[in-house]
């Protein structure tokens, strides 16, 4: 099983759950990587299914368990940090940092949310992953837009604060190649429903 490096901390444990009868008979290893690098190795067979993002580009079937949405990472001490919730428009003048190369999802789904409140923003900083991030808005003093997983990893240097109004969402899928035969992986697809995140319940 593959995890979206952070994305153990919300996943793991329900996962394990969904298997609980088949645990003492199966082997279960897990690996954390960026969200391209475990479509890459779903699509080799290195792993039989992966929490991450819907990836362009691969011949995976995917099944969103949740959407979170998008915070605003910024120093502890920023002025910013005095509101409960941040405008788009606050971001405007500010050191910007989001997701580019790998994090090619999270780029689309920022450069939309901003193009849709009509905030002329450009990147000063792309990263690919939210550690990266993390270190550039304790060093850069600037902020950023991240999955909201984030605040389970944050330093005492960072912290988040919700985007004001409805803020963009970013899925969260469960991963698997379409010719993988595995009578677990096909178990584990079926107990999706007990999966399901807050944001996907109806």
């Amino acid at each position: 099983i593959g995890f979206q490096t952070g994305a153990e901390m919300n996943w793991l444990s329900p996962a394990m759950h969904v298997l609980r009868d088949e645990l003492q008979n199966i082997e279960v290893t897990v690996s954390s990587d960026y969200s391209p690098d475990l479509a890459e190795a779903l699509a080799r067979g290195r792993l039989d299914l992966a929490f991450m993002r819907v990836e362009p580009g691969y011949d995976l079937g995917y099944h969103v368990v949740d959407r979170e949405p998008l915070t605003v990472l910024m120093p502890s001490d920023h002025r910013l940090t005095a509101k409960p919730a941040i405008h788009p428009r606050e971001l405007v003048g500010e050191i910007f940092i989001g997701g580019a190369k790998k994090a090619t999802v999270l780029r689309a789904v920022t450069e939309d949310y901003l193009r849709r409140s009509g905030v002329d923003i450009k990147l000063d900083h792309g990263v690919d992953n939210l550690a990266m991030a993390m270190s550039l808005v304790a060093s850069t003093r600037g902020l950023a837009l991240m999955p909201a997983y984030a605040k389970n990893l944050l330093p005492p240097s960072v912290v988040s604060r919700p985007l004001e109004g409805e803020a963009p969402t970013i899925a969260v899928a469960v991963g698997y190649s379409k010719s993988n035969t595995s009578p677990i992986l096909k178990l584990f697809l079926s107990r999706l429903d007990d999966l399901m995140g807050p944001n996907q319940k109806h």
